[in-house]
């Protein structure tokens, strides 16, 4: 399995590396092999390699420069190097001809969607529409590696306060086909035994990385949408490291608000609520039942509650209420794609330490604690008070306009993208008949104008298209 994934190329191995995660889906045989897809993938040939580095650095900066590679991935390889100046760097490479052969992989996923897209439901149209836009999109900067050292550089300031290690950039060594930066030296976040010899507990590490993903997509909006095991390092501190800042996303106002009110609802089992949201994220179409999605969630909610459900028990039933669901209007928007992504990784990652670890039971009460910051509450009941008293003048300009809008007349109101979509393909749905009755009633009234048997014939079709019309009215 692992070498047919190696074979079908950098498009297959970022989702192998998902799964590589799931020690719920997997069993340790298999795991081991696909965790090789993280660092382990065959490196460049000597050839493709001297290429790459020639190119990258037209004047060697290196004293020493380590040509067999410590970690080799699908965008590219890491190599330990020293600089002329004495210190230590890990230095990334992207692999050679890797941008034309993402390209051809876009291209070819696009074919087959042309070809079968007739063939799926509006929801899975959309939805793998939205995947192939949103892998096109993110693949193509990240094998720019000029791109990566634009992340770090942005998540090393921004995320200054978290406690979280990055590396340092060389920025005069680095360019679109390679990264300079300081080494780091940790151990694989999922690496239990080495964690173990270091005497170190998973659970409070666990716990930092969660809260820190809480900052990224609740409060902030920048987040680093690949924290598989090959990107997270434990040092002998106790210290987090991220690596790998190819996969950045950034997500808007509208999107972090539907999450926090989603973790909001989930945790008080506001289950109606949950359903507003999620259809405000896009995940649940904006004409899906309200009430029965929200039983369905509840039903799924109960299962992932159960702290005595083993992991094998709890995946078959939630597998079961999966497939009843099966006809149910979800989609995949392009901005919830690689919150899932991550979101996946983050769970499959406890599933490694703790058997029926899960997002319900044990991620949700840390997202929690994470709301207020999220929505801007301050840290004493003084400066929220202080906070409320500065933003009162313009609440009451606000309510003073609209009142006098509505008096006018000229208030109006917004809608969400989601709510026009719908409008539209409801439009479109109840309009396509009705053209195409009129259509049929102007090729009637030719006929009947051609006369002889061609008269009966548009008589029939006439007062089938007119009773068609009468029916749809």
């Amino acid at each position: 399995m692992r070498k047919s994934i190696i074979v079908l190329g950098a498009s297959f191995i970022k989702l192998a590396q998902v799964l590589a995660t799931r020690a719920d889906f997997f069993d340790e045989e298999y795991l081991e092999e696909l965790k090789r897809l993280h660092d382990e993938l065959p490196p460049m040939e000597e050839k493709e390699f001297e290429s790459v580095f020639t190119q990258a650095f037209k004047k060697n900066p290196f004293a020493y420069f380590d040509k067999t590679p410590i970690a080799s991935a699908s965008i590219g390889q890491v190599h330990r190097a020293v600089l002329k100046n004495g210190k230590e760097v890990a230095v990334k490479l992207r692999r050679f001809g890797i941008e034309k052969r993402i390209r051809s992989d876009i291209k070819i996923l696009r074919s087959i969607n042309f070809i079968f897209r007739p063939l799926f439901s509006e929801y899975t149209k959309n939805s793998i529409e939205a995947v192939i836009n949103e892998f096109a999109d993110m693949i193509v900067q990240e094998v720019d590696l000029s791109r990566e050292l634009y992340n770090l550089k942005k998540f090393s300031k921004t995320y200054a306060h978290c406690n979280i290690l990055f590396p340092t950039p060389y920025e005069e060594n680095c360019s679109e086909d390679a990264l300079v930066m300081s080494y780091m030296d940790g151990v694989r976040f999922d690496d239990k035994k080495a964690l173990k010899e270091l005497g170190i507990d998973f659970h409070p590490i666990l716990e930092r990385l969660i809260n820190f993903y809480a900052e990224q997509m609740l409060v902030v909006g920048l987040f680093h949408a690949d924290p598989h095991p090959g990107n997270l390092l434990v040092d002998k501190k106790e210290n987090l490291i991220l690596l790998d800042f190819g996969m950045v996303k950034r997500i808007d106002n509208e999107t972090r608000i539907a999450i926090i009110e989603m973790i909001k609802s989930a945790y008080e089992k506001n289950y109606d609520l949950y359903i507003t949201s999620a259809k405000r994220l896009g995940v649940i179409a904006y004409e899906a039942p309200k009430a029965a999605m929200a039983e369905l969630v509840e039903n799924m909610f109960e299962i992932f509650s159960d702290e005595h459900l083993s992991a094998i028990n709890m995946q078959r039933l939630a597998f079961e209420l999966l497939e009843s669901m099966r006809d149910l209007p979800f989609k995949l928007p392009q901005e919830a794609i690689y919150i899932l992504r991550a979101s996946a990784i983050i769970e499959g990652l406890g599933t490694t330490y703790i058997e029926n670890f899960n997002g319900v039971k044990d991620i949700l009460p840390i997202l929690q604690k994470n709301i207020p910051r999220a929505l801007g509450y301050k840290d004493s009941l003084f400066e929220m008070i202080l906070e409320e008293i500065k933003e009162s003048p313009y609440v009451a300009k606000d309510f003073k306009t609209t009142i006098k809008k509505a008096s006018e007349g000229n208030l109006q109101v917004e809608m969400s993208p989601l709510q026009i979509e719908w409008l539209k393909k409801e439009t479109k749905e109840y309009l396509r008949p009705i053209v195409l009755s009129f259509a049929v009633m102007l090729l009637a009234i030719m006929l009947v104008e051609l006369g002889g048997v061609w008269q009966g014939v548009g008589v029939i079709l006439f007062a089938a298209a007119f009773l068609k019309l009468l029916f749809i009215s």
